[in-house]
This record gives structure tokens, C-alpha cells and sequence, in this order.
């Protein structure tokens, strides 16, 4: 889950600029993303969860690590870039509900990631998802998520790079 969980917090540590939504509004006058979603945190969150992922790529081949799923470019590339879009469609939501950036949605926020993963995943790579998430997995990830997403927007907070530790 690494390339799923990285792109995030490099987007938000790495990213701003022109926003995504280019400023826009829908129709119901709030903006589509807002200025949290940038263009170049995209790229760079994006570059970091593949990295990430040709690290462990690399790992599993050098350490003969066979409990790992066995990624390849693309499936790092579909799960970094997944994760970003579905944190992008759950923002497009959160401003539709009117919900402001950095308000905490619980759920939604550890979620969204893992689900915009999964999905990409499904849609370019299904047998490769289905031969490497099982229930086991599945539960571990459900746990796991919620706690690493915290710890990572605490550090996050601490390291200025966020404005609220949610």
C-alpha cells in the first residue's frame, strides 16, 4: 500500500501552485476542488508513490521478499495516481456537502485514497487485484489505514506543512 499511501502527504508537503480546478466554480457557487489541489502536488505526489513503489519493486526482488504483492510500474503508477484522484473526488464532494479545506470528515479523509487505489487498480490491472487482495489484506489495510493516515497528518501538523492535525 505504500504507492497508495505516500502520494498524499508528498502532495501536501510538495505541492501548490495553480490549483487543479483552475480556480473555478460549480454550479452551486463553491469551488469544484478548491486551493488544496494543485497541479503540481498532483505530479509530485504522484512521483513519490511511484518511487516508493519501484523501491519495493527493487526490495523484493534484491531481499527476495515474497511476502509482498508483486508490483510492477504500472501498478504503483495506478495506485499513487489513484489515491490522489480519490482524494480529488472525495474534495469534489466535501465542497458540495460545504464542508471547508481542512474540515475534518471522518471516514471520507482515511478512506478516499484506498478506494481511489483500488478503484484505478480495478479498472487497468483487475487480475492483478484480485490475485493480491485478499479478506486478510483487506482487514489489514482497514485497520491499518485510519492510524497511519493520523500519525501522518500529526507530522504533518508539527511540520508546518498542514493546518490541522486531522
Amino acid at each position: 500500500m505504500m504507492p497508495a499511501y505516500v502520494p498524499n502527504s508528498a502532495a501536501a508537503a510538495l505541492g501548490g501552485g495553480t490549483p487543479v480546478d483552475f480556480g473555478r466554480r460549480w454550479s452551486d457557487g463553491r469551488r469544484i476542488l478548491g486551493d488544496g489541489k494543485t497541479w503540481r502536488g498532483f505530479a509530485l505526489g504522484v512521483a513519490a508513490g511511484v518511487g516508493v513503489g519501484l523501491v519495493e519493486i527493487w526490495a523484493q526482488t534484491a531481499f527476495n521478499l515474497s511476502s509482498l504483492p508483486e508490483h510492477t510500474v504500472l501498478t504503483v503508477f495506478l495506485f499513487a495516481a489513484g489515491a490522489l484522484l480519490g482524494d480529488m473526488v472525495k474534495s469534489f464532494f466535501k465542497r458540495r456537502f460545504g464542508k471547508e479545506r481542512g474540515e475534518e470528515w471522518l471516514i471520507a479523509d482515511q478512506y478516499d485514497f484506498v478506494i481511489g487505489a483500488f478503484v484505478l487498480t480495478a479498472i487497468f490491472q483487475w487480475t492483478w487485484l484480485a490475485e493480491n487482495l485478499d479478506l486478510m489484506v483487506l482487514i489489514w489495510i482497514l485497520v491499518l489505514t485510519p492510524l497511519l493516515h493520523r500519525l501522518a497528518n500529526i507530522i504533518g501538523y508539527l511540520a508546518g506543512v498542514k493546518d490541522v492535525p486531522w
